[in-house]
């Protein structure tokens, strides 16, 4: 599934090729990432609501962490997506 280009503010908030969105190394220093390991453990469905829950928290804490939110929104966007079934590694 390829999804539209959005933009927000000069802001590409589909593009989640940066390393800090898509595969931060902290998460996929291994064979399998964290989130393909979540799925052996507890299922798709599971960690579809886990994204969806993730996307909650960066947005409950946009601005807070960060001078700009765009990261935030980003990461949003990411867990989202994936909580639909669009793995944005995929892109």
């Amino acid at each position: 599934m390829k999804s539209q280009e959005i933009i927000y503010e000069g802001i590409n908030l589909q593009n989640t090729k940066d390393e800090m969105i898509s595969q931060p190394d902290h998460y996929a220093d291994s064979e399998i990432e964290c989130i393909d390991a979540m799925v052996s453990a507890f299922g798709q469905k599971n960690v579809k609501i886990y994204a969806e829950v993730a996307a909650f928290k960066y947005i409950w804490r946009m601005n807070r962490k960060h001078q700009s939110s765009d990261q935030d929104k980003k990461k949003t966007i990411w867990y989202l997506r994936y909580s639909m079934g669009d793995d944005p590694r995929k892109d």
